[in-house]
């Protein structure tokens, strides 16, 4: 029995340009049919449908029945963490390239990272919760939930004490691909960014992994954090209305 991981295999899946397209365009954790995957990836519905096999067959990815649709999904969060750490260790080439088109500047400033966020606006409220230590830094890529920082949740809607660990507890550090720093993940993660969009604070594109920080949203994280929209460079790109900032 070859009880060695299928490393070469995975890595051979994820290497084809169409397929790693129809990969990211699902790292924000939406299910979508195989015509929007076809359409991400440059390719026609035959060659989408034979690259979606393979995926499938290769772990990468679950299928969804709903009559006589079928909608694909990555098989779970670690698909995701995969693919965002290829794109980190891609970004770390010094090579040559073009200007941020606005699509681009919009991914960087704020997006879904499978299930929680990412991008400069989440990588930023990482970094001022643990300044005001409300998160620490532990060991084996997790976070360390203070007892003000339990409380700091908590008066968000957030119990963490009833949350329930991952691999790397309940809060786990995620590496930003676009700003090689970390954001925050894992189950408080995904719970952190679920209220946020429930508050209004953050609104999520119906067709893209761009996440948008509504005029409430930046009111609320400057009295809790002393974010702002002006303190993030590229804060243009990711400011909903005007008189977003402080």
């Amino acid at each position: 029995m070859d009880v060695q991981p299928k490393v070469a295999a995975t890595a051979f899946l994820i290497a084809d340009a169409a397929r790693a397209a129809m990969l990211m365009a699902l790292a924000d954790g939406r299910a979508l049919p195989a015509g929007e995957l076809a359409y991400a990836a440059g390719v026609t519905a035959q060659t989408a449908s034979s690259h979606l096999a393979k995926l499938l067959d290769g772990g990468l990815l679950t299928v969804e029945k709903e009559g006589r649709h079928r909608y694909y999904r990555l098989a779970d969060a670690q698909v995701a963490s995969l693919l965002e750490n290829l794109a980190a260790i891609s970004a770390r080439a010094p090579v040559r390239r073009k200007p941020y088109g606005r699509d681009a500047r919009q991914l960087r400033f704020a997006r879904c990272c499978y299930d929680h966020l990412a991008g400069q606006v989440g990588v930023t409220i990482t970094q001022q919760l643990m300044q005001r230590d409300l998160l620490a830094a532990g060991e084996d890529k997790r976070f360390e939930v203070t007892r003000a920082g339990a409380q700091w949740f908590s008066e968000l809607g957030i119990d963490v004490a009833t949350l329930r660990p991952g691999k790397h507890g309940v809060a786990r550090q995620c590496l930003d691909w676009t700003e090689r720093q970390h954001h925050l993940a894992g189950p408080l993660g995904v719970r952190f960014m679920s209220t946020l969009c429930e508050n209004g604070w953050l609104r999520r594109a119906p067709s893209s992994r761009v996440v948008q920080v509504t005029p409430l949203g930046w009111a609320a994280l400057y009295e809790k954090l002393g974010v702002t929209a002006d303190g993030l460079s590229g804060g243009s790109d990711g400011r909903d209305g005007e008189g977003t900032g402080r």
